[in-house]
């Protein structure tokens, strides 16, 4: 099937033919076939690199009104958009910001691009072009699996055929093993295929040698220990660079990424100098400089610790072929396009909190997903570092297995009480049995007994009229801290946890600046920050020195150590907003820059949230919430 003969217009065929693409692939001359370009629903489980994006655009382009595009993260949001915008006729919007807007003027492009949490915001806020909406995109829809943005995608998908009846939903995952089921759950056709336009071989290394499934092996020359899992992984590095392709190294830690890149790149693997220059040119931190070091002589690190702009210009540099090798935490897996020509995972277990635990095969499907580029890679190739004693049972849990199957975390208490009050304050329902025709339509409900999702809607409405945030009467509705609360975009324990503290505060002689960042930072919704052994002591000095700034006692917590974080999180807040620079805080605190963009990023959020809340709230704190943020 030529794209052609598609129902598209001439400038858009243009545009695919000056990219090469003039013939379908078979997985997207099916889904063609299945109705994708006249409004039918779809599910399309199909390898990585097999054509989701165009299966996508077709379905959007075809629609009968404006399209979204939802992903889960915004790094992928970016590079949907710069796809997107290249498409001749075509306006595309992007929203990754402010979790309070409804984005009223994304309703003026023919296609937007959202992470689902902003589309469920814009809900909650009452967004207008909701409603108009022609057909939805949702890539990565195994996510719907996640512990934490799976709730949140799938109530998305339920509340948005509410705003817009008969919207055309299509699906897309590469690594989904019952795809029957989601496909049943959204009323649509299942696509499935296993073709790929580069062979994919998959195997596993031990005592020299990588066997993979496809009967062929391969023996690297090894410079060191054939048995050490490092020299064998820089052996699969440099020999698939030697034979003029690219490679991705996925290790446990952020410090294992760093240390391999290091390493690697004294090999003489290539360099990238004006790439090393631009990333010198965005901050002045040890982290920076070290990984321009590395980019110097053609290779990256890449792990969340880096500030977005770090991996903005590694991914791109990579994509171009500048930089020959990226040493990564799993997390690259999962977002943006990065293909490479051989993917060596030297690690398959990292530590939990408890203990080393193998990862999950859906992640390593993942990374071993990105082997083979189209038009440049002649094959990919995906091996697993082991050793004699492993051999057998990573063939067995990572070549051999399917990924594990999709299942909803909505009955997750939080994620259920979030999304209840959302469909209160939304005026979505205004009974139990209101909340429960909502929730019908989500993945949670469609395996779940009637019986059973009653119980558990019944005690999320328990918990938040306890909470203050719903209110029972003849009929349910939010009181107004829990329409503050859901529109704000923040957990109702979050919500919950700046009640507490506002009330604490009013009490106090002389809260502070520093008094409203712990607050904040002492919720569900802030991110953690590592608090290592040799700054505990300093840490708890801090909190004893400033404890009658603190609404929360030091022998009043049940978790002295998770507030103890917040202490610092806070404490690192507070040196930024007094002036400290992002290269002072990452050397003292020892974070990483990422590490700093990202808490200073949350923190504005949760002060705008609390600075909401306050307003539904009988306790004079007279806290600076809104100042803070905007010195943030």
């Amino acid at each position: 099937m030529r794209v052609r003969d598609l129902p598209l217009s001439a400038a858009l065929v243009d545009h695919f033919e000056s990219r090469g693409i003039e013939e379908l692939y078979p997985p997207q001359a099916a889904a063609v076939e299945a109705g994708v370009t006249e409004g039918e629903r779809l599910v399309a489980a199909v390898p990585t690199a097999s054509g989701k994006t165009l299966i996508a655009e077709l379905a959007m382009l075809t629609a009968d009104g404006p399209g979204l595009y939802i992903v889960p993260l915004r790094a992928l949001a970016r590079e949907k958009y710069e796809t997107f915008s290249e498409l001749p006729g075509v306006s595309v919007g992007i929203s990754t910001g402010d979790f309070d807007e409804a984005g009223e003027d994304l309703g003026e492009n023919d296609v937007v691009v959202a992470t689902s949490e902003k589309v469920d915001s814009a809900i909650r806020n009452g967004a207008d072009w909701i409603a108009d909406l022609a057909c939805v995109v949702v890539d990565e829809v195994h996510l719907v699996g996640s512990e934490g943005r799976g709730p949140t995608l799938e109530v998305t998908l339920a509340t948005l055929q509410r705003r817009a009846p008969g919207v055309c939903i299509v699906a897309l995952s590469a690594t989904v093993a019952n795809p029957e089921e989601i496909a049943d759950w959204l009323d649509a056709e299942l696509i499935q295929s296993t073709w790929r336009p580069v062979d994919l071989r998959t195997g596993v290394y031990a005592e020299g040698s990588a066997t993979f499934d496809d009967g062929t092996e391969l023996a690297p020359t090894i410079a060191g220990d054939p048995e050490d899992a490092t020299d064998a992984t820089d052996a699969l590095v440099s020999g698939a660079v030697d034979d003029g392709g690219q490679a991705l190294a996925f290790v446990r830690s952020r410090r294992e990424a760093e240390t391999l890149a290091e390493r690697l790149a004294g090999s003489g693997l290539g360099s990238a100098p004006d790439v090393a220059s631009e990333i010198r040119d965005l901050d002045g931190t040890e982290t920076g400089r070290r990984l321009a070091d590395c980019v110097d002589d053609g290779v990256a690190f890449h792990h969340a610790g880096l500030r977005s702009t770090h991996r903005i210009a590694v991914e791109r540099a990579f994509r171009d072929r500048t930089l020959r090798v990226i040493c990564a935490t799993p997390t690259l897996a999962a977002g943006v396009n990065v293909p490479a020509r051989r993917v060596v995972v030297r690690d398959q277990r990292r530590y939990t909190g408890s203990g080393m635990e193998w990862l999950p095969t859906l992640e390593v499907h993942q990374m071993c997903g990105r082997a083979g580029r189209p038009h440049l890679d002649p094959y990919g190739e995906a091996v697993l570092v082991g050793d004699a004693s492993t051999r057998d049972e990573l063939w067995e849990r990572y070549v051999d297995a399917d990924p594990e199957r999709v299942e909803s975390q909505l009955a997750d208490p939080n994620a259920l009480r979030t999304h209840v009050l959302s469909v209160v304050a939304s005026e979505f329902a205004a009974s139990r049995e209101g909340i429960l025709d909502v929730l019908d339509a989500t993945f949670y409900a469609h395996g779940t007994p009637t019986r059973e999702l009653g119980s558990v809607v019944d005690t999320a409405v328990a918990d938040l009229v306890e909470m203050g945030m719903i209110a029972e009467g003849a009929s349910l509705s939010a009181t107004d801290l829990g329409d503050r609360v859901s529109k704000q975009y923040v957990t109702p324990e979050t919500g919950a946890r700046i009640v507490a503290g506002l009330r604490t505060a009013a009490g106090m002689d002389a809260p502070t600046a520093l008094t409203a960042l712990e607050i904040v930072c002492d919720t569900p919704d802030m991110q953690d920050t590592y608090l290592g052994n040799r700054e505990r002591a300093d840490m708890y000095d801090f909190a004893r020195r400033h404890a009658d700034e603190f609404t929360t006692g030091m022998n009043e917590t049940a978790d002295f150590e998770g507030w103890l974080t917040a202490v610092k999180t806070a404490r690192v807040l507070h040196g930024w907003v007094e002036g400290a620079s992002a290269a002072d805080l990452v050397e003292r605190f020892r974070i990483g820059p990422g590490d700093l963009e990202s808490r200073i990023e949350r923190a504005a959020w949760l002060l705008g949230a609390a600075d909401a809340i306050a307003g539904a709230v009988e306790a004079d704190a007279d806290l600076p919430f809104r100042d803070l943020r905007a010195r943030l």
